[in-house]
């Protein structure tokens, strides 16, 4: 079988789940809404106390946690920008696509599983978002139903069975 290319991004920008999308802008209002201002009113806090000392190492965190916010809002306004919503319509569920829902069977644990394949930016081990990018993912990526997969993980070759997919 030939490694079939995956497609994420598309000549619009990233391609998201819908579930994915909600999530990241929610992400970006709790920034704008939230984040932002409890920044401000700190650092202006900081200001009323006279604390602007060279040596003032809370004013250094809270002005690194503004960069590290701002720097956060502005990928997710440029992701946004040329984001593309991935339609539930196009969600293969004869073959491994983005998207998909998949039920694996870890041969060597006995154990079942499912995880989603999604982009790289909404991936979330702990919600069993896949990444397309992960070895997982692209071993995964165009199988179908009782195929089975191998590919390298840093513990060792993983070898894992189709059992279902689904949107």
């Amino acid at each position: 079988m030939t490694d079939p290319e995956i497609h994420t991004e598309t000549t619009q920008g990233v391609l998201l789940t819908a579930d994915g999308y909600s999530r990241l802008q929610k992400e970006l209002e709790d920034l704008t809404t939230i984040k932002r201002p409890e920044i401000a009113d700190r650092i202006r806090e900081s200001q009323q106390h006279g604390e602007f000392s060279e040596d003032n190492h809370e004013l250094d965190e809270v002005k690194f946690e503004q960069a590290m916010i701002e720097s956060r809002i502005a990928e997710l306004k440029a992701l946004f920008g040329g984001a593309q919503v991935l339609e539930e319509a196009h969600i293969p569920t004869d073959h491994v696509g983005f998207g998909s829902r998949v039920r694996l069977l870890d041969i060597q644990w006995d154990d079942e599983f499912t995880v989603q394949l999604v982009s790289s930016i909404e991936a979330d081990p702990a919600r069993d978002l896949l990444s397309n990018e992960s070895p997982m993912g692209t071993a995964i990526f165009g199988a179908q139903v009782n195929d089975l997969i191998a590919f390298s993980a840093p513990d060792g070759v993983k070898k894992l069975k189709i059992l279902e997919i689904s949107l």
